[in-house]
C-alpha cells in the first residue's frame, strides 16, 4: 500500500506561485497565481506557494504578508507549507559547487572593471551584452589574488535550443545569443536563476505557468536544467497586461495592487472573475463562477496577445456580485467600515433598517464602500452627514410645505406603510397643485442627506415615523 501511495504522489501534477516579495501585490501577479491554481484544480494537482525572498535588500516581510493576505482574499489558498527561498541558499551553493567540480561551470576572475569595458564596446556596436567567455577555458594559475571569482555555467555555443511553449507554442534561438551566465555571486550567494530551477525540482514542480515577461530566463534555466541532467517541466507563458493604449499597465490605467481594490470595495468573487477574462474566455461568458472556472479551465485556451486592462468592466462586473451578496455579509463590512471611517458601531435598530433596504442600496452602488455611504443614513443619528449636493437642495427648501406634509403624516403614525404614505402624498400633492418631483428631491435631502438614493417612500417606511418626522423637524425647525 505505501509503494502505491508513493507512486500516486510521485505522478502528482503541481503548479507553484513563486512572486518576489519586494513590493505590493498587484493585479499581474495575482493573475498568475489564479491561472496556477485553477491549472492545479482543474486536473487535481497542487497549488505550491514559493516566496522568492533572496533579495535581501528589497525583499520585506510586510511584502510577504501582502501576498499571503491578498491570496487568502480571494480564496486562492495554496497546498503544503510555504517555500522560502532564503532558507534554500546552502543547497544552492552545492549545487553550483557540484557543476563546478564536474567541470559544467567555472570560475570567473573577470573585474568589474573589464566587464564594463566589455559592456561598452557591445553599447558601442549597438549589440546586447554577452560576455566573451574569457575565463572559460583559461588556466587558473592566472587568476588575480585580489578578485573574488564568481562561478559561471558553461553553455552551449553553437546549435540552437527549442522551447515548446503551450501558450506561445513552439521558440527556437540561437545559443550564440545565451552567454555563460553566472550561478554563483564572489560573495557565494547563487543568483536567481540557479535558485528556481533548483526549488522547482526539489518542489517536484511539473507544470510552470508564469508571465510572458519571463519567456527569455526559460532558456538560460533550461541551460542548468540540461547541465544537472533533470526532467523538464512544461512550460505556458501567459501574455502580459496591457493598457487600453496598449502600453504596460499601470496605475494611470486605474490598475492596483490587490489590496487596494480590497479597500476600494471590490468583492474578491468579481476580482477573481474579472481576470479570468484577462487572457482566457469560455465563450461569450461574462459571469463566470469559480466553481464553472475550475470545470472549464484549460491552459492551452490562453491567447498570446496582450490582455487590454479595462476599470469599467471591473466595476460592472463588481456592481453584479454586490447585488448577490448576502446582507449579514454586507452588515459585517458596514460594521468595519463605520467604526474605523466615522467611530461609531451599529446597533440593533440600525441593523433591522439595513436588513430592510439594503436591496434597494445594492441596486445603486458600484463598490462596497460607495455602498456603505449610501447606507449610513440607516445608522445614524443627528447630525446626518450632508452631501454637498443636498446642501444646495436644503438651502432651497420651502418650509412651510414641508411642515404641512408633516402634519398630514401624522394621520398614519401609526401604519406608516410606503402605500399609505403615497395616498397621502398624492393628495397632499394634488391639494397644492404640485408634481412628486416639486417636493420630492427635498425630502430625500431632509431624510437621507444625499441626493440620490432608494425609492423614498420605501426610505420613509423602513425609517418608520418617529424618525422621519425627528429628521424633518430638526431642519424646518432648526
Amino acid at each position: 500500500i505505501v509503494l502505491i501511495d508513493n507512486l500516486n504522489f510521485m505522478n502528482i501534477r503541481k503548479t507553484r506561485f513563486a512572486p518576489s516579495p519586494t513590493g505590493s501585490f498587484h493585479i499581474g501577479s495575482a493573475r498568475t497565481a489564479l491561472f496556477n491554481w485553477l491549472f492545479a484544480k482543474s486536473i487535481n494537482g497542487k497549488f505550491l506557494l514559493r516566496i522568492e525572498d533572496t533579495d535581501k535588500e528589497r525583499s520585506t516581510k510586510t511584502s510577504i504578508n501582502k501576498i499571503l493576505e491578498g491570496l487568502s482574499w480571494l480564496k486562492l489558498n495554496w497546498d503544503d507549507e510555504i517555500v522560502y527561498q532564503s532558507k534554500k541558499q546552502k543547497r544552492h551553493k552545492d549545487v553550483a559547487l557540484e557543476l563546478l567540480k564536474k567541470g559544467l561551470a567555472y570560475q570567473c576572475f573577470c573585474s568589474k572593471e573589464e566587464l564594463e569595458e566589455m559592456r561598452e564596446k557591445a553599447r558601442l556596436q549597438k549589440k546586447p551584452f554577452r560576455y566573451d567567455r574569457k575565463w572559460r577555458d583559461k588556466d587558473l594559475h592566472d587568476a588575480p589574488k585580489d578578485v573574488k571569482p564568481v562561478i559561471r555555467i558553461k553553455s552551449k555555443m553553437n546549435g540552437s535550443t527549442l522551447i515548446k511553449d503551450i501558450i506561445q507554442g513552439d521558440i527556437n534561438v540561437s545559443n550564440e545569443e545565451i552567454d555563460d551566465f553566472i550561478i554563483l555571486r564572489s560573495d557565494e550567494t547563487p543568483t536567481y536563476m540557479l535558485s528556481v530551477v533548483i526549488d522547482d525540482y526539489d518542489m517536484k514542480i511539473t507544470d510552470i505557468i508564469r508571465g510572458h515577461d519571463h519567456l527569455t530566463n526559460t532558456f538560460r534555466q533550461n541551460v542548468i536544467y540540461e547541465a544537472l541532467n533533470w526532467k523538464k517541466p512544461t512550460y505556458a507563458h501567459i501574455p502580459l497586461i496591457h493598457g487600453a493604449d496598449g502600453s504596460k499597465i499601470s496605475k494611470r490605467h486605474g490598475a492596483i495592487d490587490v489590496e487596494e481594490y480590497k479597500n476600494a470595495g471590490i468583492l474578491s468573487d468579481a476580482l477573481i472573475n474579472y481576470m479570468l477574462r484577462l487572457g482566457w474566455s469560455h465563450g461569450d461568458d461574462e459571469i463566470i463562477s469559480i466553481k464553472n472556472a475550475v470545470k472549464w479551465f484549460k491552459i492551452e485556451k490562453v491567447g498570446r496577445s496582450p490582455a487590454k486592462f479595462n476599470q469599467d468592466k471591473l466595476i460592472n462586473l463588481n456592481s453584479y456580485y454586490l447585488k448577490k451578496i448576502d446582507n449579514n455579509k454586507i452588515i459585517q463590512y458596514l460594521q468595519n467600515y463605520y467604526e474605523k471611517n466615522y467611530n461609531f458601531k451599529i446597533d440593533n435598530t440600525s441593523i433591522k433598517r439595513l436588513n430592510n433596504g439594503l436591496d434597494g442600496i445594492k441596486e445603486r452602488s458600484r463598490d462596497l464602500n460607495q455602498l456603505a455611504e449610501m447606507a449610513i443614513f440607516y445608522c445614524s443619528k443627528y447630525p446626518l452627514n450632508i452631501s454637498s449636493k443636498a446642501e444646495k437642495l436644503l438651502k432651497k427648501i420651502d418650509k412651510t410645505i414641508i411642515k404641512e406634509l408633516i402634519i398630514e403624516f401624522k394621520k398614519i403614525e401609526e401604519n406608516f406603510t410606503k402605500s399609505k404614505i403615497e395616498v397621502i402624498m398624492d393628495k397632499f400633492l394634488k391639494e397644492k397643485g404640485l408634481k412628486l418631483s416639486d417636493i420630492i428631491q427635498y425630502i430625500r435631502a431632509l431624510l437621507t442627506g444625499l441626493d440620490v438614493s432608494p425609492r423614498v417612500y420605501d426610505v420613509m417606511e423602513i425609517l418608520g415615523y418617529n424618525e422621519v418626522n425627528n429628521r424633518i423637524n430638526r431642519v424646518i425647525n432648526g
